[in-house]
């Protein structure tokens, strides 16, 4: 119970790997609010949730827009009281040709995987400060350190966090507030899944280079983020935490 009274906000907390977080968060005592775009999956895990005992809100949102993460930050903070961990776990892939791609597109794009990053920390920041504690964890990728073809632009918006994520470290250090990033590996997502539905055969390819010779579930991704949010990491602040298996240790 690590986390035991604490308020948790997760977003993208319906599915994958922020679904795992909420599970472990709440496992762990926590007071877990999440928003996603998926309103019928969003609301039958509350339920599932409150059934099982743990104190779980959900409300619908979209990261990618400034007026719904404000409205969100104040039902969550009304429902369950000031953030104490945010976990920032929503985005999406994109398959784009760097010239095709329009201006809309890339804000579209990067208003969700990368200003998302900033606009709830922004929110959640200033009561943090004002308690003295608090901790980020901020969801990258692999990608942000090596890539594959035709990911454009999602490596830069993944590498952009991991910026964000150091200077957010050095910056809110001094109110005792701790900021980290997460670089999952294969993880078997739905959005992974449906990488591999629109590309076959790179799961088998997928699979041949991965030296635990699987990849991850997101509740293994998830026990390292739940670690990251308690005092069990309490000197741990502006680092990157690679969950991939070894597959980065790899020659190409």
């Amino acid at each position: 119970m690590k986390l035991k009274g604490q308020h948790i906000f997760v977003t993208g907390g319906a599915d994958g790997i922020g679904r795992a977080v909420v599970q472990d968060a709440a496992d762990a005592g926590a007071k877990v609010s999440f928003c996603d775009l998926n309103v019928e999956k969003g609301k039958a895990y509350e339920s599932e949730l409150r059934a099982g005992g743990h104190q779980a809100f959900f409300i619908e949102g979209n990261v990618g827009s400034v007026a719904q993460m404000e409205a969100v930050h104040s039902a969550i903070t009304k429902e369950f009281g000031d953030v104490q961990g945010l976990v920032n776990n929503a985005g999406r892939n994109a398959y784009y040709d760097p010239v095709e791609m329009t201006e809309a597109q890339w804000e579209d794009f990067m208003n969700v995987d990368f200003k998302s990053v900033w606009v709830t920390a922004k929110l959640c920041l200033p009561a943090m400060r004002k308690a003295k504690k608090g901790a980020i964890v901020n969801i990258s990728s692999i990608h942000a350190r090596m890539s594959y073809p035709n990911y454009f632009p999602y490596a830069a918006a993944k590498s952009g966090i991991l910026g964000l994520t150091r200077n957010l470290a050095l910056d809110e250090g001094r109110h005792g507030i701790r900021v980290n990033s997460v670089l999952p590996g294969f993880t078997l997502t739905p959005m992974v899944e449906d990488y591999f539905v629109m590309n076959p055969e790179k799961r088998a390819e997928a699979l041949a280079v991965q030296p635990l010779g699987r990849m991850a579930q997101p509740i293994e991704i998830a026990k390292v983020i739940t670690f990251l949010l308690t005092d069990d990491a309490s000197f741990v602040n502006g680092a990157d935490w690679i969950i991939d298996g070894g597959l980065s240790g790899r020659f190409a």
